[in-house]
């Protein structure tokens, strides 16, 4: 269905004037609201990321109104989200509004690391506010760095989440830089608060273990579990087109073991345009009887976001 919203050409918040990553959905009756990752340049020159959301018609063709205010502050001095929140995943558990926060935060040794935390909103999803300055997911012993975007849903009154964690630092040699790769795995909890992990990778590479997996997004439909997700090599998918993001899907029976395949989703780069060197940091989402995908495209959703329909059966 094309790009829908482009950060270039609007206003937002916290002098942010680039990016709208990792896009996330609250259903309205009459509209979608969309959270999105959005950047503002510090005074040493790095960026931080900030939430912001624009509400679109269920038309995805006319935009409603952007955020104009701070959505949820970043995190105090010294925690896991001090610089920066990418994403919010939203889940609304009957009048509750849950903002679950991908935090990040700089290091020494190498650029970043990461944890989940839980915000919730009392204003209709206008602005959130954590329940407690620390995560609710962080790295533990097989799990050690990079914890990160996190998805959510209740189901049969368990809280499941699936989320990203580092399994290792490389150094590239081509550009003298340390590269992350991190992998798809899955927790879960009756209060969401206290998550119990199940130590596992969900998700098979498709050429060899330096893959990386991110952004996981998971809808039950038809009696299963369909999770998308955006893949990567470890090195070389700055620069070079074959190497960065691209879609991938599996299917699972219990949300916990899956199966990988890719071909099913039928959808790749387009031949020009915003899309047509990365796809990237997908979302599903559902309403009216049919399935939406959004997602960014090339430089990582620095030019906005767009949405697919589903056009058969998964």
């Amino acid at each position: 269905m094309g790009k829908i919203f482009d950060p270039t050409e609007h206003v937002l918040p916290n002098n942010c004037k680039e990016f709208a990553q990792s896009p996330q959905t609250l259903i309205f009756d009459n509209f979608i609201r969309i959270y999105f990752s959005t950047r503002e340049m510090d005074r040493t020159g790095k960026y931080l990321s900030h939430i912001a959301f624009v509400d679109i018609d269920k038309s995805f063709k006319k935009i409603l109104s952007i955020s104009n205010k701070t959505v949820i502050d970043l995190g105090a001095l010294g925690t896991f989200d001090e610089h920066g929140i990418f994403p919010l995943n939203i889940l609304k558990d009957e009048d509750r509004i849950y903002g679950y926060i991908g935090g990040w935060n700089r290091r020494v040794s190498v650029s970043v690391d990461g944890a989940i935390g839980l915000a919730e909103s009392k204003d209709n999803g206008e602005t959130f506010s954590r329940l407690g300055d620390g995560p609710i997911l962080s790295a533990s012993p097989d799990e050690p760095f990079l914890i990160g975007d996190p998805f959510v849903l209740k189901i049969n009154g368990i809280f499941h989440m699936w989320y990203i964690y580092g399994t290792k630092w490389i150094w590239n040699e081509e550009n003298k830089n340390k590269e992350r790769i991190y992998k798809i795995g899955h927790a879960s909890s009756v209060d969401n608060i206290n998550f119990t992990k199940s130590n596992k990778k969900l998700v098979a590479d498709k050429e060899d273990e330096t893959e990386c997996q991110a952004l996981p997004t998971v809808l039950f439909h038809n009696g299963k579990y369909h999770m998308i997700f955006c893949f990567r090599q470890a090195t070389g998918f700055r620069d070079e087109k074959s190497k960065g993001y691209r879609l991938g899907y599996a299917f699972s029976e219990d949300g916990i073991t899956w199966t990988r395949n890719d071909d099913i989703l039928g959808f790749n780069v387009s031949d020009t345009g915003w899309d047509s060197d990365m796809l990237c940091y997908p979302h599903l989402t559902t309403f009216d009887n049919k399935i939406y995908l959004l997602y960014n495209g090339n430089q990582f959703g620095k030019y906005g976001f767009g949405v697919a329909l589903l056009d058969g059966e998964l």
